[in-house]
């Protein structure tokens, strides 16, 4: 059974984007590169022809990927959600660290995931313990080091970047 692929509506366009890109513009230009050293004669020693084959391969590997991603993707959004006091997906939650450090995480999709924006995979450890609570409640977060304690302090559903 496949795994759902929830996204943002953001992270949708983010993909249907780079598939436009790859489909449109990228692997076209390579097309010609490709054509123009296939034209040079000797392919076994061409450079510009073994690496645009490559370089080919590539992006219809990604379009492939993109392709089946977007199929299956479930595109929730958190703004349609209005006032909700569990986290749930697309839930933008501010809490309070065991040790007394506050971070605000968000809940995105597999493919939406970026650390240094505080977006985390609904999948991910985190985000499973976070899943269904409410603010006040304290959650318990199995780490390699041990147990972390992490308290909910804020629950929001707004737009995700």
């Amino acid at each position: 059974m496949e795994q759902k692929n929830y996204i943002t509506p953001q992270g949708w366009q983010r993909l249907k984007d780079e598939l436009y890109h790859l489909v449109h513009r990228e692997r076209p230009h390579m097309t010609e590169v490709v054509n123009w050293a296939a034209s040079n004669g000797d392919r076994s020693e061409n450079g510009d022809y073994l690496y645009g084959k490559k370089r080919l391969r590539e992006i219809d590997r990604r379009i492939r990927f993109l392709t089946k991603r977007l199929e299956i993707a479930e595109v929730v959004d958190p703004e349609q959600r209005g006032d909700c006091e569990q986290v749930f997906f697309g839930a933008t939650v501010t809490i309070l660290r065991g040790d007394d450090s506050e971070e605000i995480v968000k809940i995105v999709g597999i493919d939406e995931i970026d650390t240094t924006q505080g977006k985390i995979s609904w999948i991910s450890p985190l985000a499973r313990v976070l899943m269904k609570s409410r603010i006040g409640d304290e959650v318990c977060l199995q780490t390699p080091s041990g147990e972390e304690w992490i308290e909910i302090t804020d629950i929001r559903y707004e737009k995700i970047d």
